[in-house]
């Protein structure tokens, strides 16, 4: 109400300076600031929204965010020449030719109700509000748009169903999206039978329930249908494989029966439906969704060979091993990656990198070890030197790096690769066998997740201060792998478990990059447990695709986890295991928001918005965007994160840090 007063007392001011017949303000202007602009930044607290200010008459309306403008005869508004009279605020509202042609604010902490007043513009034609928390019901007067044509209005908080009358716009719809909401009820079904939607390409709708929805199968111009994660039931049509579809997800419903010919779409387009079969599920008869009694046997057998073979290596081998030293320039293999016949005999080949050059073959062949912990990518040791001191070895899974001419430059560049927050690899060795071992520092640090997640006694109490500085050492590690080297890496296995925590808050990613070292089995494997942990990207389906989007994705819940101190998953997967950004979004709804935070987050804070806490759980939301394209950048997360640190941090953000203990130079 007060940004609506303050516009008509200015309103006022200008109509006595410009008699209401020589200043007619354009519709969709006074509709924007009166209406819609009240309306979107009505619910935002304290704090303004800083994408609604730019819609103010200091700034020219061409620069307005989030908007597009045409004129009547079809050609955009553009801001050639600012500085020119004709580009004023006050000339453009004179114009009744101006119109509104897109309003796109995805991303932009939106937590309002949609305004009705948003089917009165005349020529708008793009409404794009994804990825924010807007909340009730999907207003019927958006129908009455006469030049609507693309909606995204997905994963927000929207409630109630969606109207059937938004298909009076589907002569003039292309796409419709309303994925990731708390939508209910079944898929509504056009009001005139037979109706075609002739240009409609894109089709995006979640929870909902009923019956698969046959009628768009009569929707010829089709080419992307998603109804994934829904309560569908029923057969799959055969009518589908008539549509000339490049993408069609149907996963994670209750759809049951056979298939019909769409073999063309992958397994991934149909997992999680039970019932379901036929190509390219396989055949019909007791499908399971989970692992097969082989593979599970494979992974087995694969892990006790592990052992067995670590056990001959780092025990098998004994004295009389001759002393030699390879660096990066000179590492005994040739221009394919194999081995030379230049000495080292039966030895095997180490490769040293920066930090490593002290080590030899005895340290690595001669030393006893325990096993620390199993994981996808192999088994990791602790292994004692001679000299009293430790390592850390990582043995690859059987079959892992089978062709040593791609893997080894992979290895090399990992070896190159030095940050403050992250884990150096300092050594490789490859046995006559083998056997491919990755060399590392020892640090006794905790992971993230046992701070998080497991009980212990006198551990320390994390409070937002410790948080956000082991947040922003993780933001800024994946950061120079995706931007700061010569050749960015994705990390492929961000988790709670990948991040070594020290006594001085100190946190360290290890595992980055390993992935490109694995066969496409173990890709399997990673991708299977990203899913059932909930880090996974919903677009990552191969792990050959992973990219830094992906690594953005498991970062926001990386950092949703230390702020509500929850581990995350998929539902149903595992006991105490939650849908974080579900647990945030139903927060906001019921604005609760302040109770989802962990107790020790909000120990000795007194606004949590001055502190930066209400901040970076909006960003950690921005960054579990399921549209990948609006997610943030590594740099642009640890900007963030920079500019909202908490206020009383004492002396964790020195900036002459140092940490004692370092046992090598990076």
């Amino acid at each position: 109400m007060a940004a609506t007063s303050t516009f008509f007392l200015l309103f006022f001011l200008c109509c006595s300076m410009f008699p209401l017949n020589t200043f007619p303000v354009s519709t969709d202007v006074d509709l924007l600031l009166t209406r819609i602009k009240p309306a979107l930044g009505g619910q935002t607290g304290n704090t303004k929204n800083l994408l609604l200010e730019t819609w103010n008459t200091s700034v020219p309306l061409c620069q307005w965010r989030g908007l597009k403008w045409t004129y009547t005869n079809g050609s955009p508004l553009t801001c050639t020449d600012i500085s020119s009279p004709q580009w004023s605020n006050l000339t453009l509202a004179k114009d009744p030719s101006l119109h509104l042609l897109s309003l796109q604010l995805p991303s932009a902490n939106l937590s309002v109700t949609l305004p009705p007043e948003l089917g009165e513009f005349s020529t708008l034609q793009s409404l794009y509000l994804a990825v924010n928390f807007l909340s009730g019901p999907i207003p019927l007067e958006i129908e009455y748009s006469s030049s609507l044509s693309d909606i995204d209005l997905g994963n927000n908080l929207l409630t109630g169903s969606v109207p059937a009358s938004v298909w009076n716009l589907c002569d003039r719809l292309i796409s419709i999206r309303v994925h990731g909401n708390l939508l209910s009820g079944s898929i509504p079904e056009p009001v005139l039978p037979n109706a075609s939607c002739g240009n409609l390409l894109y089709f995006d709708f979640g929870q909902f329930s009923g019956n698969f929805p046959r009628f768009f199968t009569g929707f010829k111009a089709l080419r992307e249908v998603d109804v994934s994660n829904n309560n569908l039931t029923g057969e799959v049509p055969d009518e589908l494989n008539r549509l000339n579809l490049e993408k069609l997800n149907l996963s994670y419903n209750n759809f049951s029966g056979v298939l019909p010919d769409l073999s063309k779409f992958g397994a991934e387009s149909f997992e999680g439906n039970v019932n379901l079969c036929g190509p390219p599920l396989g055949g019909c008869g007791g499908r399971s969704g989970g692992l097969s009694s082989g593979a599970v046997a494979g992974i087995v057998i694969s892990l006790m060979m592990g052992v067995v073979v670590s056990a001959s290596l780092l025990i098998g081998y004994s004295q009389g091993k001759k002393k030699k030293h390879f660096d990066e320039e000179d590492d005994g293999f040739d221009e394919n990656g194999e081995e030379d016949d230049n000495g080292g005999g039966g030895e095997g080949k180490l490769i040293l990198f920066q930090g490593g050059e002290h080590l030899t073959l005895e340290d690595v062949l001669n030393a006893t070890g325990q096993v620390m912990e199993k994981t996808s990518y192999g088994t990791i040791y602790k292994v004692k030197l001679a000299d009293g001191g430790a390592i850390a070895l990582r043995l690859l899974r059987e079959g892992s790096c089978k062709d040593v001419g791609f893997c080894f430059p992979i290895i090399k560049q990992l070896g190159r690769i030095r940050h403050e927050s992250l884990i150096p690899l300092r050594a490789f060795y490859q046995g006559k066998r083998g056997e491919k071992l990755l060399i590392y520092d020892y640090l006794k640090n905790k992971t993230l997740h046992e701070l998080l997640h497991e009980p212990q006694p006198g551990k320390p109490v994390l409070n937002w201060a410790c948080r956000h500085k082991i947040a922003l050492a993780k933001a800024k590690g994946l950061a120079h792998l995706h931007s700061s080297i010569d050749t960015p890496i994705t990390h492929g296995n961000v988790r709670s478990r990948n991040v070594l925590v020290d006594d001085f808050f100190v946190a360290r990613l290890t595992d980055f990059g390993l992935y490109k070292l694995m066969i496409p089995a173990v890709d399997d494997e990673i991708i299977a447990s990203a899913k059932t942990d909930g880090y996974k990207a919903p677009e990552l389906q191969k792990m050959k695709n992973c990219n830094s989007r992906t690594d953005v994705y498991a970062f926001g819940i990386l950092l949703l986890e230390i702020l509500l101190g929850k581990s995350p998953g998929k539902p149903g997967t595992r006991d105490g295991f939650v849908d974080l950004p579900a647990v945030v979004k139903v927060a906001v709804l019921e604005e609760t928001t302040m109770e989802v935070f962990d107790l020790d987050v909000l120990k000795g804070i007194r606004s949590p918005m001055e502190d930066g806490v209400v901040q970076a759980l909006k960003l950690a939301m921005g960054c579990c965007a399921p549209v990948a394209s609006v997610r943030p950048s590594m740099d642009e997360v640890v900007k963030q994160l920079e500019e909202n640190r908490p206020r009383n941090r004492s002396a964790l953000y020195s900036p002459a840090e140092t940490r004692s203990g370092r046992d090598a130079p990076f």
